[in-house]
């Protein structure tokens, strides 16, 4: 059976049969696990899970397959990839974001988003509008929360007016700023700090996707898997913390140029005591096509949950000629138009 996304069941592709998910009592809740236990290796045995896994060569991306599949493509970009037998240790899933739209949904999301490229090849988008079917892949997300307390040093810069002579000999009124030493606190708790934890597409596709609505996650039960595949985590916890740590020190600047004030702020200092850091890993779905044309991949994702779409954007080179000859062709009956009424 596969999950359906648009019914929300378990369905049956042989004989049409369909059955509820129903989150079973000893599923647990969705809940943050320490992030130091983690680093330590002293997270219980429970936290924990042996997956069958296997590494693109081109890629490197990290994909689980069923224990019946042993030669497929990569979906991430369409490399031939044997599948080995080898099992990787994770951490386990807290949550899983279930599918909102179907394939088909996510198929006609991606054809508009291509029709309206002005430069793509004609042949890509028709290649890829009977091309083969979308991947719905659950791709892995670490979440973060932490507790925040920062000390700050400053200046906060106050605008003033002088009138001084200009070189006509007018008077003219001349900015300047006045500086004062300042210092303060201030206290933030960040919750669901995301960060994407594979390198298998560009940072760029995939924080194009956002926002997601992570209130709609579900406790990580297999049923919601059914039907798809899942992408196994390639960046570390500690490593993704990293890049959390810049997200939130980013918002920290921003909270402490809104306690300094004034018209201009100047941070000469920040220290910050970061307390109760938990972490959860996640599974988001999105829907991914990989098309090889001319001998070049292109790769187009698109958001499981909302239908935004980010992908590699092609460009033609006949069209973008035929563009520049028409702009030229253009400028030039404008100019004799304007040159003959002169």
């Amino acid at each position: 059976m596969r999950f359906a996304p648009q019914e929300g069941k378990l369905i049956c592709d042989f004989c049409g049969h369909e059955e509820a998910i129903e989150i079973a009592a000893n599923v647990p809740a969705i809940r943050e696990l320490d992030y130091y236990d983690a680093l330590n290796a002293a997270l219980p045995e429970t936290e924990m899970e042996e997956i069958r896994v296997t590494s693109c060569p081109n890629c490197g991306a990290q994909v689980e397959f069923s224990p019946d599949i042993h030669a497929t493509e990569c979906p991430f970009c369409a490399t031939p990839v044997v599948i080995d037998t080898g099992t990787h240790r994770y951490i386990k899933p807290k949550g899983v974001l279930p599918f909102q739209l179907d394939e088909a949904a996510a198929h006609a999301g991606m054809n508009d988003w291509l029709g309206k490229l002005w430069f793509a090849p004609n042949g890509l988008q028709e290649y890829a509008r009977k091309g083969r079917k979308l991947n719905g892949i659950y791709v892995p997300y670490w979440t973060y929360d932490a507790d925040t307390r920062s000390a700050y040093t400053g200046q906060r810069g106050t605008v003033y007016y002088v009138t001084r002579r200009g070189p006509d000999g007018k008077p003219q009124r001349v900015a300047k700023i006045r500086w004062t030493n300042v210092r303060g606190r201030v206290a933030r708790w960040f919750d669901d700090v995301l960060v994407l934890g594979s390198r298998s597409l560009p940072k760029k596709y995939t924080d194009g996707l956002a926002p997601w609505t992570l209130t709609d996650l579900e406790p990580y039960t297999p049923h919601f898997l059914a039907g798809f595949r899942a992408e196994g985590y390639t960046v570390t916890l500690e490593d993704g913390f990293d890049e959390a740590r810049d997200i939130m020190d980013a918002q920290i600047r921003r909270d402490i140029k809104f306690d300094i004030g004034g018209d201009q702020q100047r941070i000469t200092g920040i220290d910050t005591d970061m307390s109760d850091i938990t972490f959860k890993h996640i599974l988001l779905p999105v829907w991914m096509a990989a098309y090889k044309y001319r001998d070049k991949s292109y790769r187009f994702v698109v958001n499981g949950q909302t239908g935004r779409v980010q992908g590699e954007r092609p460009y033609s080179a006949i069209k973008i000629a035929l563009a520049v000859i028409a702009g030229l062709i253009v400028a030039a009956g404008v100019g004799y138009f304007i040159a003959i009424n002169q």
